[in-house]
């Protein structure tokens, strides 16, 4: 039975504070919010999307939605993981229908939050404002913060039912039984009465009347989304698809861009509801201004909103964003330098399996990065909607890899619950690590080792920004030490051991291991501990 928020804060007592500042010691759980928890069964077949009929569901919408996440906060489960990040997918309204997924093989929505139509306004399929208003404030009450998944590249495909529900003249008679094998031939691709849609000035896409994409990186169309002209100085109007809406929250902007469009409307979110950062997507397909641009609007907005809601805040600490750069390793980037606080750190999940040997060397070279100036962070992770899971039987040492590694760090939904694939179609395998959250299938010894390793970290920047310390080598141990704090650990141990702590603990210092909760003393530069799997050492609390 889950502990209620009461019962594990007396458990965790003063442990259950993060040391530190949130800039220091990221810790992000990453959740797919269709896929996590479903609050409100009411909101789940939103603008008639449905699972496919001909029996698929791989690329619908499942039903997970805001008022899931809430329930969870309430639940106290993320607290209990130690996390102090909740990276959620994007909750603005995306296109209502379904393109043809993989290779003719099932229909896929926009359950991920990546093809957007209206960025005003609430996706149905993820709740309401007042839900979006809860679940944000239920998270700062436990002091942590609320990230949203956001593009600024491409919004989404010309589907079939979005075409037809806002009166865009392209389709063919007949559309409304199209299959997968004869969906592209219901839209007259020839038309230039794709005019009607987002129209030229807003973006490249192919299309009669419309500018091609480009060759390189900024404008080209990425898997041939149509992307935002936000390069372009030229001051435009409202795209036509979204005078044609009625509920749009949208208004004209005297001598604005796409750019100024786009960027006013996510720092919207912001002033609104305290939105505390931004994971930005494919961030190499925009240029850096424009990036540079969505920062400053954001980082107004929230001081914005801390004003008029000191109650609801956290603390004072600014606007915080991470970027996705395929391929993106540990080294600081120019990308750095065009607003993101952290890169998403592609490099870990290679080499998280490997043996601790291996692995110390992986730490040494992220804490000796990131102790140099000037300053800067990075995500690492095992899993991620957009690579693969990692393996199942492994999580144990994975989660260990992940949660003692220098820098920022990323928890992908179910990594902590062993939450297993699912279906994997030809040519779009990455569907496979968006299964359902498996809350009546978790794997109770996995999730008990997560939130060991998960509270500990909260406990001790050290373990994200201190200088690295190799210890012992069987079994593996090493130290993480800076001004105000230092912990040592040994990710795999049975046993009766002796750890050399000098000049990391002093003698006489009475410690803690955070995973048996058994407390030892320092002598002659020196500890004896009794290991059951997992070693962490902090100083024990007065």
């Amino acid at each position: 039975m889950r502990r209620t928020l009461t019962t594990l804060a007396a458990l965790l007592l003063s442990a259950s504070a993060q040391a530190g500042s949130f800039a220091d010691n990221p810790i992000v759980y990453f959740a797919v919010t269709d896929r996590f928890a479903n609050g409100n069964p009411g909101n789940d077949n939103s603008y008639g999307r449905a699972a496919d009929p001909q029996g698929g569901d791989v690329g619908s919408f499942h039903g997970g939605d805001l008022a899931g996440i809430t329930q969870q906060l309430k639940a106290g489960y993320f607290k209990e993981l130690g996390v102090n990040a909740l990276w959620i997918t994007a909750p603005y309204e995306q296109i209502h229908g379904w393109v043809v997924g993989g290779k003719q093989q099932f229909r896929h929505y926009a359950y991920h939050g990546y093809w957007a139509l209206d960025y005003t306004t609430m996706d149905a399929n993820m709740g309401t404002r007042e839900e979006l208003r809860e679940m944000i404030n239920t998270a700062h009450a436990q002091g942590i913060r609320v990230l949203f998944d956001v593009v600024l590249n491409h919004p989404g495909y010309a589907d079939l039912r979005t075409l037809a529900e806002y009166k865009v003249p392209v389709l063919w008679p007949g559309h409304e039984k199209a299959g997968l094998r004869d969906y592209h031939s219901f839209i007259d691709y020839n038309n230039f009465a794709f005019a009607q849609w987002w129209g030229p000035d807003w973006v490249r896409a192919g299309l009669p009347g419309y500018p091609d994409g480009g060759k390189d990186d900024y404008t080209m169309q990425l898997a041939y989304l149509p992307d935002f002209r936000t390069e372009s100085g030229k001051a435009v109007g409202l795209p036509p698809i979204l005078q044609r809406k009625a509920d749009t929250r949208a208004v004209a902007l005297p001598d604005a861009t796409v750019r100024s469009y786009l960027v006013h409307w996510l720092a919207d979110w912001v002033r609104e509801f305290g939105v505390d950062g931004f994971r930005a997507d494919t961030i190499k397909h925009v240029e850096p201004n424009s990036w540079l641009a969505l920062r400053a609007a954001a980082t107004d907005a929230l001081k914005d909103w801390k004003a008029r809601h000191p109650q609801q805040k956290i603390d004072d600490a600014p606007f915080w964003m991470t970027g996705e750069a395929w391929g993106h390793g540990p080294e600081r980037s120019s990308w750095h330098d065009a607003g993101f606080d952290s890169m998403i750190n592609f490099d870990f999940q290679n080499r998280a399996g490997a043996d601790w040997k291996s692995i110390d060397g992986v730490y040494r070279q992220y804490a000796g990065l990131l102790n140099k100036s000037p300053r800067y962070d990075i995500l690492s992770y095992i899993s991620s909607h957009d690579t693969s899971l990692f393996p199942r039987e492994q999580l144990k040492h994975g989660l260990s890899a992940l949660l003692l590694a220098p820098g920022g760090v990323q928890l992908f939904y179910g990594d902590e619950s062993a939450r297993q694939p699912g279906v994997a179609p030809i040519g779009d395998e990455q569907q496979a690590t968006r299964s359902d959250m498996n809350w009546t299938s978790m794997d109770s010894a996995t999730l008990a080792h997560a939130r060991k390793l998960g509270q500990f970290r909260l406990r001790h920047p050290a373990l994200a920004r201190g200088e690295h310390r190799f210890i012992n080598d069987k079994p593996y141990a090493f130290a993480r030490v800076m001004k105000d704090d230092a912990v040592i650990a040994v990710p795999e141990a049975k046993g009766a051991i002796s750890l050399q702590v000098h000049g990391v603990f002093a003698d006489g210092a009475l410690l803690h291991d955070a995973y048996t909760h058994q407390t030892y003393i320092v002598k002659d530069g020196a500890v004896a501990v009794n290991a059951a799997g997992t070693v962490l050492l902090e100083k024990a609390a007065p």
